[in-house]
Formats: C-alpha cells, structure tokens, sequence
C-alpha cells in the first residue's frame, strides 16, 4: 500500500516541478515593461510576431534575409519547417533564390533568447527620441572560418504618432539591426510631443509675423496718404492762385507766407530743444555787471 502511494506521487511531484520551473522562466524573461531612469516605456502594443526583410544580390542569385521577432514572448515552431530552436525571440533565416528553380533555405539563425539578463537597452536622445533595445543570443557558426559567433538582434523603437512597419537595416554577421516607428517608442515621463506633432504651446504659428507685417503696412499706408494730400494741396493751391490772382512762379505757392517762414520756426524749436537739454552751469563765482 505504501509503495502504491509513493508511485501515485511520484508523477503529482515531476508536474508540480514542472509547473514551478515554467512559472520560473516566465518571470525571469523580457516582459516587454522598460523603465530608464524616471522614464518608463510599455511595449506591449508591440506584441506578437513580426517581420522585416532584405534582397541581397548575389549573381547568378540572389539572398532574401527575413527577420521574425516577437518583443514580448517565444516565437511559435511552426511544424518541420526549418526554424530557430525554441526560447528564441529573433530568428534570421536566409534564402536562396534563382529563377526556375525552387527555393532554398541555406541558414536559419538564432539571434535573440528571451531571459531578462539577455537584454539591454537605453534611451535614444533627440532628436530621434525612443527606446534601443538589444537582445543577446547563442553563437552560431562563421559560414566561411566555423568560428563561434554570438549573435544579437538590436532594435530602436522610435517615438512616432503613427505605427509603421518594422525595416530591416543591416547585418555584420554578428548584429542584426531593425528600426520600427510607433507611439509605444514614446516614454511616459517624456512630456515634448513626438516628431510630427504640432507644438501646443503655440497654437497659431506665424502669429507676430502677421502683427508685425500688418503695422508696417499700416505706416506705408499713413504715409502713402500724407503724400498724396501734400501733391493735391500744392497743386490746387497753386492752380487757385493762378486762375484766380493770375500768379506766376514763387507766386502759385500756396500760403507762401507761412512756408517762408517754416525754416525759421524750425531753427527757433531746434534752438529751444538744444537749450533745455544742455547743462546749465552751478558756478556761482561769477559777477553781474550793473
């Protein structure tokens, strides 16, 4: 009866471990949460699998390099298809393709483990703001020297209003780089809005150009008129003294009197204006003549 016991326990114990070494493992990867000083980013918008992909020209063939990545859990196996092992967050595969022919997978690499000490990132400055993030994985071998090289997928998540599709942007053999545009790449502490939006802090831009240009305007104007109204009064002034008096040369001025003597009042204000502000002298060592 006892050895009955010790037997029915025997599988309850292997599924319990079971169960405590997944639950282990889920807590100890990439949850797709980043905080970065007191700036904090919430990538899980960004779950689920994708793809980003290059041509590479290779004559009389070409190379299509295709990138899957999922930011926040495993990549899903995907039946006997050639495929990365599993605790993989970024599978590279590379095709050959040649016309008449079918194609041909020749690599399929691992770049990316899904645990939380696998992955760094940092914060990008301005002016493309957002989140680098870069996932360390296995070594894979050197196609020409069968060198051990560990491998790693890096990707920026930039801060966008839209969300775009992820590009593919290089691969040295050891790193392979993705750059993606989406809202989640802006952090929530950061309080500038992201490239694209319109500044709120001024909502009609342009505003004191306009002011500005509308009171030069205003004096083109005011002088436009002062001018027109001297033309017309000197020549129907003059065309009065001429019809009526039959006056001729200094004679058809209007007024002549009085803009003879403008120069003078001119010099008397001029005078009177240099006097006020010149400094009157305090010497009191002086004599008055009798």
């Amino acid at each position: 009866m006892m050895l009955l016991r010790q037997r029915l326990n025997v599988p309850a114990l292997s599924c319990a471990l079971l169960l405590l070494a997944a639950a282990s493992a889920a807590q100890d990867s990439f949850d797709c949460k980043v905080t970065v000083g007191e700036s904090k980013w919430d990538l899980t918008s960004l779950a689920g699998e994708q793809s980003a992909s290059r041509e590479r020209d290779t004559p009389p063939t070409k190379f299509r390099d295709t990138v899957k990545f999922n930011l926040c859990e495993n990549l899903v196996p995907e039946g006997d298809k050639d495929q990365c092992p599993a605790d993989t967050r970024a599978c590279l595969t590379k095709t050959n393709l040649k016309e008449s022919e079918s194609d041909r997978v020749t690599s399929v690499i691992p770049l990316a483990k899904s645990s939380l000490d696998d992955v760094t990132y940092k914060a990008l400055p301005s002016p493309n703001k957002g989140l680098s993030l870069t996932f360390a994985g296995p070594a894979y071998p050197d196609p020409l020297t069968s060198e051990q090289v560990p491998q790693s997928f890096a990707i920026d998540i930039l801060c966008d209003t839209d969300k775009g599709e992820p590009t593919f942007q290089s691969y040295d053999g050891k790193v392979l780089k993705v750059e993606w545009r989406a809202p989640a790449g802006c952090a929530f502490g950061d309080a500038s809005p992201p490239p694209g939006d319109s500044p709120k802090t001024d909502p009609e831009p342009g505003k004191d150009q306009e002011e500005s240009s509308s009171m030069g305007s205003g004096l083109g104007y005011f002088f436009l008129l002062l001018v027109l109204a001297l033309v017309a009064y000197f020549g129907l002034g003059a065309y009065y003294n001429y019809s009526t008096y039959g006056a001729s040369g200094m004679d058809l001025i209007p007024h002549r009197d009085f803009w003879r003597e403008v120069p003078y009042m001119l010099r008397d204000v001029v005078s009177h204006l240099c006097s006020a502000v010149r400094p009157r002298s305090s010497s009191r060592g002086g004599y008055i003549a009798v």
